[in-house]
């Protein structure tokens, strides 16, 4: 990325950072995947459970890959045969839960929308801990842009995904996390790099 253009990017994270940590939220801003991976060490021990929410962002970032190799369970909703319902509720009792945020406000906002409510609700409730990673590209003004997002870009390229073009379906439930009431559980930290949808 040209470097005034990565000025620019990086304030607006900046700006988006601090909005997020005046919202209570345990937020950073990761200028590379070894700063990446050093500040997930910090929120596991040896032995923890993790899971994750359906994204396209934890395997560009290598997030998965990197957490496999570590000592901790692996509830795995991608292994073959895997039983859906049984990681899912697993999930909700977790140590760390790891996914991204379909958008995130220059005003400190999360929104997020499910298909089925597995990753809307752990990120609500359940897990111990939960970590968003994101692309600046996650970054919106507002939370009508963030809905726009999501119809426009997040929506259809998972519909491209998961081969359907019903994005109703995807979009059933509409999540906003305005503020972060349980001090530092939800972490967000958000790349200089485009990641995921």
């Amino acid at each position: 990325m040209d470097n005034n253009l990565m000025e620019i990017v990086t304030r607006r994270i900046h700006r988006t950072v601090s909005a997020l940590k005046e919202n209570g939220f345990d937020a950073h801003y990761i200028d590379s995947s070894e700063a990446l991976f050093k500040k997930i060490g910090d929120y596991l021990r040896d032995g923890d459970s993790w899971s994750v929410g359906g994204s396209v962002t934890l395997f560009e970032t290598g997030v998965i890959d990197h957490l496999k190799k570590g000592p901790y369970t692996y509830f795995d909703r991608y292994a073959s045969g895997a039983d859906l319902n049984d990681v899912y509720l697993k999930a909700k009792s977790c140590d760390v839960y790891f996914m991204s945020s379909n958008a995130i406000t220059e005003n400190g906002e999360l929104y997020n929308v499910d298909g089925r409510g597995n990753r809307v609700s752990a990120l609500i409730h359940g897990p111990k801990k939960v970590v968003i990673v994101a692309g600046y590209n996650k970054i919106v003004k507002t939370l009508d842009d963030a809905r726009q997002r999501v119809w426009d870009i997040a929506a259809p390229a998972n519909g491209v995904r998961l081969g359907t073009s019903d994005i109703d379906t995807m979009c059933s439930f509409e999540l906003v996390c305005r503020l972060q009431t349980v001090k530092d559980r939800i972490a967000v930290l958000i790349l200089p790099e485009q990641c995921g949808y």
